[in-house]
């Protein structure tokens, strides 16, 4: 029994090691698909984190209506099959997509100008869904390959906390431009991100750099200054892993009820958050430029 045990620690080391060798390369790629583009679209991006309710949803929204506003055509696609989040964001609550009957691709949704697509779209609304790992794998290649996305520039994808099927499906299926990792500064967070940064790594997906949520709060009636979740998370991560941060969001009431309402802060009057999301999407389409420039 202790040597089965020893080989199974021994086996289970290896494979969760952040540094994976010829052979494991071989034996994750084996009976695996091969990356395809999203016909008509240039860049995917997904936004992840491994933890949830660190903001990944709200961040995804605000950097695509960001994205938008640099004159890019942009879709977000809801990738939280069991808890998603973008029909309470956009204020798509109670619609539902429809198949055209030309191109038998779903029509994605419309709304602040961006192509929206969530399971909630096609299921009943407010339903739990409760479905095993292939059909959730199945709805995810669904959602990426028979939606009409074309034309688009950008594709956000607003991945669900973890680093399990869905992460995985959508690495193995789309060539990813990269990923941004959304934070807090508590360490709770952190252990999740740590473990997302590493899997991201395996699956040879780039990393963009880190958004810290919750970064810290001002009281609106003194001014005060308060690190409710501690402090400087995301610069640990930025010298554990050398990777930029991207932006530091501050807690602050009026975007939380801004996104329960369904009407995105980037939508309304220029404020610090407006101003941090329209900087993050700068960097972004720098990125994307930069890269596509060494490439060719």
């Amino acid at each position: 029994m202790t040597i089965r045990l020893n080989t199974f620690l021994h086996l289970f080391r290896r494979c969760h090691s952040t540094t994976s060798t010829p052979h494991q390369q071989a034996m994750m790629a084996r009976g695996l698909p091969k990356r395809a583009p999203i016909e008509g679209v240039r860049h995917i991006i997904a936004v992840g984190s491994g933890k949830g309710g660190v903001g990944k949803s709200s961040v995804s929204v605000n950097l695509a209506l960001a994205l938008s506003r640099l004159n890019n055509q942009v879709g977000i696609l809801d990738a939280d099959i069991f808890g998603p989040s973008l029909p309470t964001l956009l204020n798509l609550r109670n619609h539902k997509a429809t198949t055209t009957t030309t191109t038998n691709l779903i029509e994605p949704l419309i709304n602040f100008n961006l192509k929206c697509m969530s399971i909630a779209f096609l299921t009943k609304s407010d339903g739990a869904i409760v479905w095993r790992g292939l059909m959730v794998m199945q709805a995810i290649e669904k959602l990426l390959r028979q939606v009409a996305w074309s034309p688009l520039d950008y594709l956000i994808i607003d991945l669900p906390p973890g680093t399990g099927d869905i992460q995985l499906s959508i690495a193995q299926l789309v060539p990813l431009s990269g990923v941004i990792m959304v934070t807090t500064p508590q360490e709770l967070a952190l252990i999740d991100v740590r473990k997302a940064i590493e899997m991201f790594r395996l699956v040879n997906v780039p990393i963009l750099g880190i958004v810290e949520n919750f970064s810290t709060y001002f009281c609106q009636k003194c001014g005060h200054e308060e690190k409710i979740f501690g402090e400087n998370g995301a610069q640990l991560l930025s010298n554990e892993f050398h990777l930029n941060i991207l932006e530091s969001l501050p807690i602050d009431t009026q975007f939380r009820q801004a996104c329960d309402q369904g009407r995105p802060i980037i939508q309304q009057s220029e404020t610090i958050l407006c101003s941090k999301f329209n900087n993050l999407a700068k960097q972004i389409n720098e990125q994307m430029h930069k890269n596509k420039t060494t490439t060719t």
